[in-house]
């Protein structure tokens, strides 16, 4: 290894990530005696062998890219902390008297200054009176038995599969809710419509069945992936344009199903009618496709301060959010109902995190949105009104608000698809 003389009052340390070499200050050899020196000098080449210049280097990174995770700065504390403690230890097993090597690190701290840049390994790493009396009591070597290193490599086996496992089990039972073949439609009915009409015109029915009228395949399958229309891609031209009537109804409907036509989109009952709409786009348009997962800017929906001002709801009906250009009115409604229509509203997705379970009769009014003249008027309403903006609106009558957030998103990539199948 090359060897460099500074006039700096740096440590001795090793400077380089692809040709390193060993930066040593100007009269070092005159300040230590002649084993110390060599103690030293044993010190850094350890450093080289092990690459510990390297993985440094690589942690700086990580540190520059988490900058804001103290999980990782934990890490490069023991990082230095280690390479030191194998550096010592190796040191030692090749003959070197523990106080002569702990004299020649205490000499280098009294003439020089510690290097600035955690990737340049030097001596004074960590802490350094533990490593002075570790030194100094031999306690840095701990004999790695053959049952240390069975529970060790039994410990590293661990540590790498057990994610890979939950996650391929994890992967395998969303895989087996969304293809159930037990939950099905025993007859589905899918008529091509010259009147499109979106979401907008969706029912679903008792006993799990579902209507949907003036539908696109693009706005089935966000039905039945809960997702935006936005998060499909791979979608031929003709998914968005050509629409269709779709009336289902189930086979063997269990209680749960029953349930559907009430409750609110996020329980067993409405999950039971997606299942079921996807296994019938599977059978109709053949449809295939995967899933990919993404964290993107968006919002959060939380309780304001001071709390919600929301009622629990007292209707029977079935539940239902729906936006005009210049309210929200909802009967029966879940903070996702809200958080769905707010999505469209913001044109970015809005995560519910007000952890409220409940549902909730509520008008939220609002001054109108200039870029959401394309939504449906208020049918009683023929100008509209000045008033506070959604966001203020939804402080002010509910008691919530939406905060900048990174929030998880769903891709559906569309694989295969055919056009309709004859009924």
């Amino acid at each position: 290894m090359p060897v460099l003389s500074s006039p700096m009052r740096l440590e001795p340390g090793i400077f380089g990530i692809v040709r390193p070499v060993l930066l040593l200050p100007e009269g070092i050899a005159e300040r230590l005696a002649p084993a110390q020196f060599q103690a030293i000098l044993s010190h850094e080449f350890c450093h080289v062998r092990r690459r510990d210049h390297r993985t440094a280097t690589i942690h700086m990174l990580v540190e520059l890219l988490y900058w804001f995770h103290p999980l990782v700065w934990w890490i490069g504390a023991r990082l230095v902390d280690e390479r030191e403690r194998a550096c010592d230890e190796e040191v030692l097993g090749q003959g070197s008297a523990p106080e002569v090597y702990a004299a020649g690190i205490l000499n280098v701290c009294r003439y020089y200054l510690e290097s600035s840049l955690p990737c340049t390994p030097g001596v004074t790493g960590a802490d350094l009176r533990k490593r002075i009396e570790a030194i100094m009591t031999e306690r840095t070597q701990v004999p790695l038995t053959l049952t240390r290193k069975l529970l060790l490599a039994a410990a590293t086996l661990a540590a790498i599969a057990a994610p890979i496992a939950i996650g391929i089990a994890t992967a395998t039972a969303s895989r087996a809710q969304e293809t159930d073949p037990k939950l099905r439609f025993e007859v589905s009915s899918i008529k091509p419509t010259k009147n499109p009409g979106g979401r907008g015109g969706m029912q679903v029915l008792p006993g799990g069945g579902l209507r949907m009228d003036g539908v696109t395949l693009l706005s089935l399958i966000a039905f039945a992936y809960d997702v935006r229309e936005g998060q499909i891609t791979g979608a031929p031209k003709w998914a968005g344009e050509e629409a269709f009537n779709v009336l289902a109804k189930p086979e063997h409907p269990t209680a749960a199903d029953d349930a559907a036509p009430t409750s609110g989109p996020g329980n067993v009952a409405w999950d039971r009618v997606r299942v079921r709409t996807r296994n019938m786009l599977v059978e109709r348009f053949h449809l295939e496709t995967h899933t990919t997962a993404k964290e993107t800017s968006g919002y959060a929906l939380v309780v304001a301060k001071g709390g919600t001002k929301l009622v629990q709801s007292t209707s029977q009906g079935p539940p239902r959010t729906m936006r005009n250009i210049r309210q929200i009115d909802a009967r029966n409604g879940t903070m996702n109902m809200l958080a769905a229509v707010l999505t469209g509203y913001m044109g970015s997705p809005v995560e519910d995190r007000t952890k409220l379970t409940g549902s909730y009769d509520y008008k939220l009014e609002y001054a109108p949105d200039p870029g959401a003249t394309h939504m449906p008027e208020a049918p009683h309403e023929s100008n509209p009104a000045e008033g506070p903006s959604l966001l203020t609106a939804l402080q002010e009558q509910l008691g919530l608000k939406m905060e900048s957030a990174r929030v998880a998103t769903r891709t559906i990539v569309i694989d295969k698809v055919e056009k309709l199948s004859a009924n």
